[in-house]
């Protein structure tokens, strides 16, 4: 059985702990499996490269790292401010995802 993530690819999201907490980012990728997830702008790591035909100066490069999904909230645009979530049923049967404060549906 695979574990449940509560953040999807294109939401906007703010990290609650760690190095980065309180910074704001676009979900780029998800790893459900280990419940993470790569999100623009947050937890940057240096990566040392070789020099490759493709990158022929090679170097240090930066780039995005996985981040645990439990340190993630929903960042709600009409609250402005991280939220949790609920699921609602609409009356064709379709789970959206809203938000606990206001109601807005974050599944636009």
């Amino acid at each position: 059985m695979k574990p449940k993530i509560h953040v999807k690819k294109g939401d906007t999201v703010q990290v609650i702990s760690g190095k980065d907490a309180g910074k704001k980012g676009k979900v780029l990728s998800i790893e459900v499996d280990k419940s993470r997830a790569i999100v623009e702008g947050i937890n940057i790591m240096k990566r040392h490269t070789r020099p490759t035909r493709t990158n022929p100066q090679g170097g240090i490069m930066e780039r995005e790292a996985p981040i645990h999904s439990s340190n993630l909230m929903i960042y709600c645009s009409k609250c402005k401010e991280p939220v949790r979530i609920q699921k609602k049923i609409l009356a064709d049967g379709q789970k959206i995802r809203v938000c606990n404060q206001c109601g807005d549906d974050l599944d636009k």
